[in-house]
């Protein structure tokens, strides 16, 4: 590796500063183009204020068990909880900031240069910068790594106004609480919204156009999470396609594709995302784009133009904080030399912050019921599990999956409270190929919710 080598990152997200710390840390000069705030979207208006927001949603789920293990809160839950979401949003917004603070300031000891303004190649080995402050700056770099994101999915027939129809972005700029939301979109982004809003005590209505909820995800947790939600006061409308979204007054109302409308205060359209590759110079660069405009990569993140590698979202990969994250480090760690291993998806650990939440890991039950992996399962009830009755849960379970002869543990899946943690000794046991004997004879504490694991781990000895 030369002395110091040059390298560019546009866009300040996961990918962008994770890659950004592994190229200083390997000896390169480096500086980041930002436009947002460095965090990006994952940061800022994605993943940590969806989540602080779950975390408030959380607290009143455990509150509204408080009676179902002799716990009086005043006259009842429902009546001793009142949420302020102007406040739960101000807290939202301010964690977010000062995390983003705190990315900004670890750049910063690391010696790497952060310039305000957005980028765009001119040419493989050069960045053109258009600077907040007005003016350019252009840099020369050794190999630039593009991190640009992706933006909430909107049609011309539902278009947000900011007010009272939303993208997930705008949420937290709700200055009255709804007092009935739609939530447009099924998947992930869109169930989680959900969930937690109806946890907050707002009625919702899901409008989904697939059979179930959660079509990506393992299907036994997409059915236990449908029956807690609707257990609860969701309304879940399956098959059901959107066809428009309109706002009168106070009243917005959503059309759908048979004829019927559904109309509550305000709306969340949960449609996917699209990428940030439009005027980044990537055509005259030489990087070429998919049929929806994610930059191509392969295994170690670089592009179809020599010395340009891209992360995260705006590659489409997977669209997870940590797979962009990984993806930074593995082009720099590649670029600069480093020991490198490709991107593995089959090890990737994934969660859905509902609640319950769903956490997963390796491959997945579709896979094994299309007979493209060949392996065993076993699914074990949370309500079973001492921990999980003392803490008053009952929905939820364990599911894991081996290899038949070997044993080797090659994905699993966690339904109920804080799945998100439970998941890490799965995740484990598939990253370095343990065997369902190695997770089983593992101590776990009792009584602890993981202790479920290691009981559905010996249920598959050998098999």
């Amino acid at each position: 590796m030369a002395a110091m080598e040059r390298v560019v990152i546009i866009g300040g997200g996961p990918g962008g500063y994770e890659s950004a710390l592994v190229a200083s840390q390997l000896g390169a000069h480096v500086t980041v183009v930002d436009t947002d705030g460095l965090g990006g979207s994952a940061v800022l208006t994605d993943c940590v204020p969806s989540k602080t927001l779950i975390a408030a949603a959380e607290l009143m789920t455990e509150v509204s068990r408080a009676e179902d293990i002799g716990l009086s809160l005043h006259d009842g839950p429902s009546e001793g909880i009142h949420v302020d979401l102007m406040q739960v949003n101000k807290r939202v917004k301010a964690l977010a900031q000062a995390q983003s603070d705190d990315i900004e300031s670890r750049l910063g000891r690391n010696g790497i240069a952060i310039l305000r303004g957005r980028g765009r190649l001119d040419g493989p080995g050069r960045v053109v910068a258009e600077l907040a402050s007005g003016g350019t700056e252009t840099l020369e770099a050794d190999a630039v790594l593009l991190a640009t994101g992706a933006s909430p999915r909107t049609l011309p027939s539902a278009q947000p106004d900011g007010e009272r129809i939303l993208t997930w972005e705008q949420v937290y700029d709700l200055d009255e609480t709804p007092t009935e939301l739609i939530v447009v979109g099924s998947g992930v982004t869109g169930l989680e919204f959900a969930s937690a809003y109806l946890a907050l005590g707002i009625p919702v209505t899901l409008v989904s156009s697939r059979d179930r909820v959660l079509p990506g995800e393992d299907a036994d947790a997409a059915g236990v999470l449908e029956d807690v939600v609707t257990r609860k006061g969701m309304t879940v409308l399956g098959r059901s396609r959107m066809q428009s979204v309109g706002r009168e007054g106070n009243a917005v109302t959503v059309t759908l594709t048979d004829g019927r409308t559904v109309t509550g205060s305000h709306c969340i359209l949960a449609l996917g995302s699209v990428p940030n590759t439009e005027d980044l110079g990537l055509a005259g660069a030489g990087v070429e784009v998919d049929e929806g405009g994610f930059i191509r990569v392969d295994k170690v993140s670089r592009t179809s133009a020599r010395g340009v590698y891209a992360a995260g979202d705006c590659t489409g990969v997977l669209m997870l904080a940590s797979v962009a994250a990984m993806q930074g480090r593995i082009a720099m760690w590649h670029f600069l030399g480093d020991a490198v291993a490709p991107l593995d998806l089959r090890k990737v650990a994934s969660n859905v912050f509902t609640a319950p939440e769903i956490a997963t890991v390796g491959c997945s039950q579709r896979a094994i019921d299309d007979g493209d992996v060949v392996a065993e399962s076993v699914t074990l009830a949370l309500a079973g599990n001492p921990r999980a009755k003392m803490q008053g849960v009952s929905d939820g379970f364990v599911k894991l999956f081996c290899r038949p002869g070997t044993g080797t543990v090659v994905g699993g899946v966690v339904v109920g409270p804080r799945a998100s943690e439970l998941i890490h000794p799965v995740s484990i046991a598939v990253a370095e190929s343990l065997t369902a004997d190695d997770l089983a004879q593992a101590f776990t504490v009792y009584p602890s919710v993981s202790g479920s694991i290691a009981e559905a781990a010996r249920r598959l000895h050998g098999v």
